[in-house]
């Protein structure tokens, strides 16, 4: 089906840093693929996503994204991409409504300082009730817990009704039932819609049945890649688990 997002050589040092986040990384995603991406803490993984999304640039090598290079061509891009970001910290006093979050995914499609119209509304409130949000539709951010703000975000970045969803950690602070119900979201919008998916986790009970294909970080580089079943059999991931146990 072709490549949708490639990285050739592609290296990301942060500013004032001198070791590389991510070191030669080369590898291609095809449209309609659902990746998984996991590797103990540190690894590179939330570098990974946001060079893809041209939000840190890549200090070396290539980024494209649907055939284009992300360095000259980001904004264009990113309207076309869903992005659920790790950790994000909300302001308890923050006065937008749940549903102003999410309304926000439509910006890519709507513009800056324009109002909503109806139909972004349906495609908003749509989403919400998805994820069974809509009850506090109209509730300040800041009053939400930790998983229903997850919720909420996910939710933003299906209302900019993507291309590519880029997921870091999301199942974070969801119980197991919510987990299922986003999992089997996530299925449909991949086998029925071909939403292409990455998916970051560094737990790999999380990740989803209708992943294709998985890669290993460490240390920035790539050290595994393949189907799941195999990865998780590799020496090389036994080896990083076993590590991660003793440092816990």
């Amino acid at each position: 089906m072709g490549a949708i997002i490639e990285l050739n050589k592609t290296s990301t040092i942060y500013e004032g840093e001198r070791i590389p986040a991510l070191h030669d990384i080369t590898f291609s995603i095809d449209r309609g693929e659902f990746v998984s991406v996991i590797g103990p803490n540190g690894a590179g993984k939330t570098t990974l996503l946001e060079t893809v999304n041209g939000i840190i640039p890549a200090t070396s090598g290539m980024v494209k994204v649907f055939g284009k290079n992300v360095r000259t061509h980001g904004p264009e891009i990113r309207k076309k991409i869903g992005y659920v970001i790790q950790n994000f910290e909300i302001d308890p006093l923050s006065p937008f409504l749940s549903k102003d979050v999410v309304m926000m995914g439509r910006v890519g499609k709507i513009g800056l300082l324009r109002f909503p119209r109806k139909e972004d509304w349906v495609v908003a409130l749509k989403n919400m009730k998805l994820l069974g949000i809509e009850k506090f539709k109209n509730r300040a951010v800041g009053k939400l817990s930790g998983g229903e703000f997850q919720k909420v975000l996910i939710a933003r970045a299906l209302t900019q009704e993507p291309e590519i969803l880029l997921l870091d950690e999301p199942f974070a602070n969801l119980d197991v039932r919510s987990r299922k119900k986003i999992s089997d979201l996530l299925t449909t919008l991949n086998v029925e819609y071909g939403v292409t998916t990455v998916f970051v986790s560094h737990d790999i009970h999380a990740i989803p049945e209708v992943c294709t294909r998985t890669i290993v970080l460490d240390q920035g580089r790539i050290v595994c890649q393949g189907e799941l079943e195999t990865v998780l059999s590799s020496s090389i991931v036994k080896q990083l688990w076993q590590r991660g146990k003793k440092r816990g």
